[in-house]
């Protein structure tokens, strides 16, 4: 077995090597139609984005999920990255997933479960495995109760640290702090430079809250190696545009 990075995950690094920073949209399949799903995408990829994450707490999986990706790929020769919730959320037509645990949460179906049992379909897909460890912090949203997650309080930086030295010392190379979609802020910058500050070279991505360049700016100085835009994607009424003002707040 070969565990070298993949090109997925190399294109990422390199991306955030080339321009201090990258930008993922996440497309939530169960939250339109899969071509709708892909003008978004298309107009993301016209805006900057690096990659384009696929996943969601409900609903998408299956027939939708399979769809959804087809389509995107249609649009884009971005990396198509998935983002599952569970063992469902996995399909044989994206480029790479990541290959999560959710640290807090209270369920070992989200920390190892639906890991072990997705396994085996990630080999046969032949999709790259991206090792991440996703944390949620408060107020959490949607995903925060789906996992059952121990929400870890905003201001209590020094538990969100102790979850991503957890994650660097077990070997993932991606620690995800997740405010949540939908979130009213984005997560403190304080608590993200904190995290940051011992993470070496583990990739940092936070996501939840974001909704203006300023903020991702703001994120990125703090030490964020990757910005996640979802829900304010989905609900901007010009995609390209309000991407390209996240590509160009973050990008040195």
């Amino acid at each position: 077995m070969n565990f070298k990075i993949g090109r997925v995950e190399q294109r990422l690094r390199e991306a955030v090597a080339r321009n201090g920073a990258a930008h993922l949209t996440l497309i939530d399949p169960d939250s339109q139609s899969p071509i709708e799903a892909a003008s978004i995408a298309g107009a993301a990829c016209t805006g900057g984005t690096d990659a384009i994450m696929v996943g969601g707490s409900v609903g998408a999986a299956g027939v939708l999920l399979h769809e959804t990706v087809a389509e995107i790929k249609k649009k884009t020769d971005l990396p198509v990255i998935l983002f599952p919730s569970s063992v469902a959320g996995l399909c044989e037509n994206a480029d790479a997933v990541f290959f999560m645990s959710l640290l807090n949460s209270r369920s070992p179906a989200y920390i190892i479960e639906n890991q072990a049992l997705g396994a085996p379909l990630v080999l046969r897909y032949g999709l790259e495995p991206i090792p991440m460890a996703y944390i949620i912090l408060e107020p959490g949203g949607t995903v925060g109760w789906v996992g059952d997650a121990r929400l870890i309080p905003r201001r209590k930086p020094e538990l969100a640290l102790a979850y991503a030295l957890a994650a660097k010392f077990m070997g993932m190379r991606l620690v995800y702090l997740e405010a949540g979609s939908g979130a009213d802020s984005p997560l403190p910058t304080a608590l993200v430079a904190m995290v940051k500050r011992f993470m070496g070279d583990v990739l940092l991505i936070v996501g939840g809250g974001i909704r203006s360049g300023e903020a991702a700016r703001e994120l990125v100085a703090a030490g964020a190696d990757l910005i996640v835009t979802g829900t304010a994607v989905e609900r901007s009424q010009d995609v390209t545009a309000f991407v390209s003002e996240m590509t160009r707040s973050i990008r040195k």
